[in-house]
């Protein structure tokens, strides 16, 4: 190596970008003078550079993998951590869960418990509601010929989602529950307290005529009442919350917004006729008293 002096050094370093810039301005013009040849030699510097540059490619999309991967393991091993510990508490939830239906099983033979009839449903698939005077319902491609009817309750995955208001022989109108014309008994669960949930179009139906001594409470579930008779006791619909102080809402279970499918279930609620009692007198008799002639009502010796 041919030592060179501090000096020169700096000399030639001073030169090498003004050199650089004039190598560029001579390749340019070379280029415009015969393009050709410049587009041969730009070909040749691609085909000797396009190994160089496919190994680079090759080593930065290694190295963005590896990372990944690692990233990913990472990854796993907290959700295994995660997994494990669920998974034992699920465990311990399920010999509890066991218990308790071996328990109820004993408690319900002893009684003589009559288990109600399981209610007949079926599935369909939700489509948009173009027309209808209801602001917030959806249609079902389901009707009549699969046993639809008016009045079933419709379920969706996590909690009910309405009635069934219209019906035709291969579709279904569902008035869902925070409709403005949807009122229905609810009973919450924590205070035991009965209400009734208004919709108001908005994605929270509202709770009115709840007794001023048990409030709802903030979380508590809210389920269907069976006090009309429309709606089976215990179906989940959501749970309370207030938007704001004296004003509960109920936050439901169902995403009313992204409704897919639905079951409509039909639990006989209508077929459920009381015996009548001794000495009931039906409401039509009095109705065909009217239709007797006057003389006969006021009686003998009464005609004016």
């Amino acid at each position: 190596m041919v030592p060179v002096s501090i000096q020169v050094r700096q000399a030639l370093s001073k030169l090498v970008l003004p050199v650089l810039l004039l190598m560029s301005v001579g390749i340019i013009i070379a280029g415009q003078a015969d393009r050709p040849l410049a587009d041969k030699a730009r070909m040749r510097v691609a085909d000797v550079l396009a190994p160089l540059w496919s190994l680079l490619s090759r080593t930065q999309t290694d190295s963005e993998r590896l990372v990944h991967g690692l990233k990913e393991a990472r990854n796993l091993a907290e959700e295994n951590h995660r997994l494990s510990a669920e998974n034992a508490n699920l465990r311990r939830w399920y010999e509890v869960a066991v218990s308790l239906a071996r328990e109820n099983d004993t408690l319900k033979t002893e009684l003589h418990w009559v288990p109600e009839p399981t209610p007949a449903f079926v599935t369909g698939r939700v489509v948009a509601d173009s027309g209808g005077i209801y602001a917030r319902a959806v249609l079902l491609v389901a009707g009549t010929s699969s046993g639809v009817q008016t009045g079933n309750i419709a379920l969706a995955a996590n909690g009910l989602a309405g009635r069934v208001t219209e019906v035709g022989a291969h579709a279904a109108r569902i008035l869902l529950i925070n409709d403005i014309a949807s009122r229905l008994p609810v009973e919450l669960e924590s205070s035991h307290a009965a209400a009734i949930m208004a919709g108001d179009n908005s994605p929270l139906p509202r709770l009115l005529y709840y007794s001023q001594d048990t409030r709802p409470i903030e979380g508590e579930r809210v389920v269907t009442s069976d006090q009309a008779g429309a709606f089976p006791s215990g179906i989940p619909i959501g749970n309370v919350h207030y938007l704001h102080p004296g004003q509960p809402v109920v936050q439901p279970f169902a995403r009313l917004d992204r409704l897919t499918m639905l079951r409509v279930f039909d639990f006989g609620q209508s077929e459920i006729e009381p015996p009548e009692a001794p000495g009931h007198v039906p409401l039509t008799r009095p109705h065909r008293a009217l239709t007797l002639p006057f003389k006969t009502l006021l009686g003998p010796g009464q005609e004016g």
